[in-house]
């Protein structure tokens, strides 16, 4: 993602803050507003993993705690000539995982214990490739400081439905922000999916953008596209509580960790899963690669675009 589109993304996200607090508080809503976004964009810059993963509850592990997955990620940096991350594991039964950080000197990956427990080392070689082009390309910094600024967002929005009932101070000297009740119950519900069409904008796009380097990182498509299927159902019957929680975080996973009981589906911060396996699959194809996982895992030949990892157990 080039610079001028990041700083597009961000005044974008800012400006709506600062709409928000004009509607509530009229000039001096809008300054406090102003005030808060420059300081949450600097905090987001420094702090937004951090934030992140401690939301997750994400314990950092090593060789000695989770040695077949830093093995992995160790494994893939190598391939694509990047830096090391720290690498975390998530204690949620839903099979998913996201990078973080602001570049790749100080970036994080993360992966559920759903996801160890449920897909074959080949699979989660292909989802945690997919997680490093993301911070190869540099898109986690973005990422994650949009999530921080849309939970942000939605919080101002609530502020502004209980505090909207007044009249906005008129010529007569009239106290209130003008709002009215049914206004503040208006920017309560319009304000969050605003910023959910921002996060899309921004998420739906680069999810294949690092699908395509994910599968050359990796040296097999096939092994994320029967990843992306398997969590793709189980996120629809497994639900991620905190993903529930903050659904401003969604566009950070692989797959949408949201359930699409609600309006989940209508605002989809990942593209259509159908075509992302579609698009791998086409990429093995003209590699010429039509074996899977599990033909792969029993005659483990060069591809491409190097030689795939021996059959092991996953994390022993």
């Amino acid at each position: 993602m080039s610079i001028a589109r990041t700083a597009l993304l961000l005044a974008a996200m800012t400006a709506l803050f600062l709409a928000i607090g004009a509607l509530i508080g009229g000039q001096g809503g809008m300054m406090i507003a102003l005030v808060m976004a420059l300081a949450m964009n600097a905090f987001a810059y420094w702090n937004s993993d951090k934030m992140v993963l401690s939301m997750y509850g994400a314990q950092q592990v090593d060789h000695h705690s989770a040695p077949g997955l830093v093995t992995i990620v160790e494994r893939l940096v190598t391939r694509a000539g990047m830096p090391m991350p720290k690498v975390f594991i998530i204690n949620s039964d839903q099979p998913n995982a996201f990078a973080t950080g602001r570049d790749p000197e100080h970036a994080s990956v993360a992966a559920t214990t759903g996801l160890l427990d449920r897909l074959s080392p080949e699979e989660v070689e292909g989802v945690m490739a997919h997680e490093l082009a993301h911070v190869k390309n540099r898109d986690t910094l973005i990422m994650t400081i949009t999530a921080t600024i849309a939970g942000a967002i939605g919080m101002i929005a609530n502020f502004g439905m209980f505090f909207g009932g007044g009249q906005r101070s008129d010529e007569e000297g009239n106290g209130g922000n003008g709002l009215g009740l049914i206004g503040g119950i208006l920017i309560a519900i319009i304000a969050p999916m605003a910023a959910m069409v921002v996060q899309m904008a921004i998420s739906r796009t680069r999810e294949y953008a690092a699908d395509a380097e994910g599968a050359r990182i990796c040296g097999n498509p096939l092994w994320l596209a029967n990843a992306l299927e398997r969590l793709e159902q189980a996120a629809h019957v497994i639900p991620n509580r905190q993903a529930e929680n903050s659904p401003a975080t969604a566009h950070l996973f692989i797959v949408n960790p949201l359930s699409g009981r609600g309006m989940d589906n209508l605002f989809s911060t990942h593209p259509n899963m159908a075509n992302r396996v579609a698009a791998l699959r086409a990429m093995a194809a003209q590699a010429g690669m039509t074996w899977d996982a599990r033909a792969q895992r029993q005659n483990p030949a060069s591809g491409p675009w190097g030689k795939p990892p021996p059959a092991k157990g996953p994390w022993g």
